[in-house]
């Protein structure tokens, strides 16, 4: 049997060079579904903020898109399609992603494990830190905050060490547990690779994607969960499958930026994507555009669905620009301090 802290374990889990789960050929696609895979309106909406990004940097000569977690490069591709030529010929398009170069992706864009340094433009992190590894730590009868071990071949659990000086402020600063039994996921890994991404831009705006929760909804038990083929199973760290975990948005956050905290559901509204059903008087004069607008509504409604996708929280940080246009009608925002 092996035993490990789950950040370790989670680490050789998914990107073991050996058969790590993200190394597999067929990608996140295979087993889960994203707003990428839902549907082309994302990567749409996803251009638009690109545009409104690049008139708000004054359109510079050269304007990157660097996507954080680029999967097989599905997002990259949506996008640049929906780009004006004007634009496409200033683009520098990059994929950042352990993971080999996929088939078939434009020649201009740039495939790096790395997050590019000195770039102006839109930094997009789409279901990139819910697979950050992170340590899980609970507290014991004597009122000990522990880390949690994990046995690799079977998610069974122990408690291990009690945490370090490091993680033990993390969690009194972000996510305060208190009685047996309460979980904290510790988040200051994801914290760490968020600012090393921004760090990457010189000027331009980051966005994250993610599952997450903000001070005040932490889930008490924690959020570890895998998933294999389209369904939700035990978090087991043994390769077979994705093992993930929700963000803790408002910690990862970069201080010192203009930043929002916002829905999936706000955001995609705000760039011109809804569910409404089109006119049914559509349907006489025109059936086959009456077809086409209704499969983008129900399209539009998956991505904007409180229940589901529509429930992802964003997090928007301008980094020495104004906020893009669309986005100033979305409330919230404001600028952090440490």
């Amino acid at each position: 049997m092996t035993w490990m802290r789950w950040a370790p374990a989670v680490e050789k889990a998914l990107y073991d060079p050996e058969g790590g789960f993200y190394r597999r050929p067929e990608g996140p696609a295979g087993h889960f579904r994203t707003s990428v895979h839902a549907s082309p309106r994302f990567a749409r909406a996803v251009a638009r903020l690109l545009l409104e990004v690049d008139a708000a940097l004054g359109r510079p000569e050269e304007l990157a898109l660097v996507d954080v977690g680029a999967g097989r490069g599905e997002l990259l591709t949506g996008v640049l399609a929906e780009l004006p030529a004007e634009v496409g010929e200033r683009l520098r398009p990059y994929g950042v992603e352990i993971a080999g170069r996929p088939a078939g992706l434009s020649s201009t864009a740039l495939w790096t494990s790395e997050v590019p340094r000195g770039v102006t433009g839109l930094l997009f992190a789409n279901e990139w830190l819910d697979n950050v590894p992170l340590d899980v730590g609970e507290v014991d009868d004597a009122g000990v905050l522990r880390y949690v071990e994990v046995e690799t071949a079977t998610g069974e659990e122990r408690p291990g060490e009690p945490v370090s000086e490091a993680d033990a402020a993390w969690a009194a600063r972000w996510w305060p547990v208190e009685h047996p039994g309460d979980r904290v996921e510790f988040g200051g890994p994801r914290d760490a690779a968020w600012a090393r991404a921004v760090a990457g831009l010189e000027r331009g705006l980051a966005v994250a994607v993610d599952y997450g929760h903000t001070a005040g909804r932490r889930p008490p038990f924690g959020t570890l969960a895998g998933f294999l083929g389209g369904r939700e199973v035990a978090p087991v760290p043994d390769g077979s499958r994705d093992v993930t975990a929700h963000v803790a948005l408002d910690a990862i956050a970069v201080p010192a930026l203009h930043s929002l905290w916002t829905t999936q559901r706000e955001a995609l509204r705000a760039l011109g994507v809804g569910g409404g059903r089109p006119p049914l008087a559509l349907a006489s004069t025109d059936p086959a555009g009456y077809l086409r607008a209704l499969s983008g509504a129900g399209e539009g409604a998956e991505l904007t669905d409180p229940g589901g996708l529509g429930g992802f929280g964003w997090l928007l940080q301008a980094v020495r620009i104004p906020v893009p246009r669309s986005l100033e009608t979305l409330a919230g925002w404001q600028t952090l301090t440490p």
